[in-house]
């Protein structure tokens, strides 16, 4: 079932939002605090959680304090992947979280945390222990990047690609599992507990969908954040797949993420453009709550742990 609403993911990065068309992310405010409206009245009860913020970076949450976007938002989100992107060490998580929570005043959830394996399985297997153990007790919701490596002949999220170097290669080598569903190392460390959430993006008709589901009731995974792609959306057959996807990880607390602009909506003709009219996300925002998290929907039986796990 789908326990919250995640408005947009990494709008303080580039690659996800273009803040060159909206230097001082007012657009983007206005944008998340028209949608919140429309999930209220979707879905008055559904928590709804601000993008999560690349980096932990609390100047952009005072940002978007000064913009008044935390009386439109439950929780904040923020990411971390400080052994790969990040100008900070992974022994500041817990300090980052409590500034996070402190600056927004709000709960903090950890959308996505990650270790790349692209130099070594044992960098990726000591992060994933290093920054569980690190932010044990700190926050409610804990979700690890990602299942998967992306196979190599799809594309990352990044608009300079290659460009970027080994900062571009590392999104290939983020999964517990390589791109064939063969385990690394550290996945033998996922917590089969229930505790520790992933964070899995599935691309339209994605074959992984199932094998994915598999995997998870297996290692007693609890909760999962993913997306609908509101790009997507105009694609031929776009609900049947949004449908089909989330019929399956219906099982699982999920936390939806919407965000990527169509190409058409958009300031520019690109996913990461600020819409034209913010009324059409909050209009996608509002249809995705009355298909998959109406008010009438009652709370499904949370997972039980597992004793055991399949490794």
């Amino acid at each position: 079932m789908v326990e919250a609403i995640v408005l947009w993911n990494e709008p303080n990065n580039l690659s996800h939002w273009n803040f060159q068309l909206d230097p001082n992310w007012t657009r983007f405010s206005e944008m998340v605090k028209l949608a919140s409206r429309s999930i209220r009245l979707a879905n008055p009860n559904l928590p709804i959680v601000l993008g999560g913020v690349s980096s932990c970076d609390c100047d952009f949450l005072r940002l978007m304090v000064r913009h008044g976007v935390m009386e439109a938002v439950d929780i904040v989100g923020v990411h971390g992947f400080p052994l790969d992107w990040n100008h900070w060490q992974i022994n500041e998580w817990p300090a980052r979280v409590e500034e996070a929570a402190k600056v927004s005043g709000k709960p903090v959830w950890v959308l996505e945390i990650g270790a790349s394996s692209f130099g070594a399985e044992e960098v990726q297997w000591f992060g994933l222990e290093r920054m569980l153990a690190l932010l044990k007790g700190k926050t409610e919701r804990v979700h690890w990047y990602s299942l998967f490596d992306l196979p190599p002949s799809w594309p990352a999220e990044t608009r300079h690609k290659e460009a970027e170097g080994s900062s571009y290669y590392r999104h290939y080598y983020l999964g517990l599992l390589r791109h064939d569903g063969a385990p690394k190392l550290s996945a033998a460390s996922f917590p089969c507990d229930g505790s520790t959430g992933l964070c899995q993006w599935f691309h339209f008709e994605d074959p992984r969908l199932y094998d994915a589901v598999r995997w998870m009731k297996d290692h007693g995974v609890r909760y999962l954040r993913t997306g609908l792609s509101w790009a997507d959306s105009f694609r031929p057959n776009a609900t049947a797949w949004f449908d089909r996807m989330m019929g399956a990880l219906d099982p699982f607390d999920v936390s939806l993420t919407l965000c990527f602009t169509p190409a058409h909506l958009g300031l520019e003709e690109h996913h990461t453009s600020p819409p034209k009219d913010n009324k059409q996300f909050a209009d996608f925002a509002a249809w995705a709550v009355e298909r998959y998290a109406p008010a009438y929907l009652a709370p499904s039986a949370n997972l039980q742990p597992k004793e055991e796990c399949i490794s």
